[in-house]
């Protein structure tokens, strides 16, 4: 099991929704000064989260906090390479987390703001979502 990943969970294997709506809930910062809010809607997985973490990290070691505002609760599964058609669902591969245009990401307080674009610049290149920055009592 990985750091994102549920411990326990009421059903095991769950249906794909579809993403195609705006969040209407995590649309504006709540914990830190600025966020990363995602543009586009998709799914992003517990490594992607745990890669753009690292990034985070290494730049807000000491000086800044940061917060996870999404979690990876959603099974996905797959079937086995060369394995025939038929025979029921696959088992659980990894879990993701899905995206809605609007919702926050990421929050980071304790850094200027220079390095603010930076960091999420450099986390950025680790989704596979177009995202931007927002900043704590701005409206967007």
């Amino acid at each position: 099991m990985s750091l994102l990943s549920p411990n326990r969970w009421k059903h095991r294997k769950q249906f794909r929704w579809r993403t195609k709506w705006k969040a209407g809930r995590w649309t504006k910062v709540a914990f830190g000064d600025r966020g990363l809010k995602a543009t586009t809607h998709g799914y992003l997985t517990n490594r992607q989260l745990e890669a753009a973490r690292k990034v985070i990290v290494r730049k807000t070691r000491k000086v800044g906090k940061i917060w996870f505002r999404v979690f990876t609760d959603l099974p996905y599964t797959k079937k086995w390479l060369e394995m025939p058609m038929g025979k029921g669902k696959g088992d659980v591969d990894m879990y993701r987390v899905r995206i809605k245009p609007g919702k926050v990401i990421f929050e980071v307080s304790g850094i200027d703001r220079e390095t603010a674009q930076e960091v999420f610049k450099q986390a950025t290149y680790k989704l596979p979502l177009k995202t931007t920055m927002i900043w704590r009592n701005e409206i967007r």
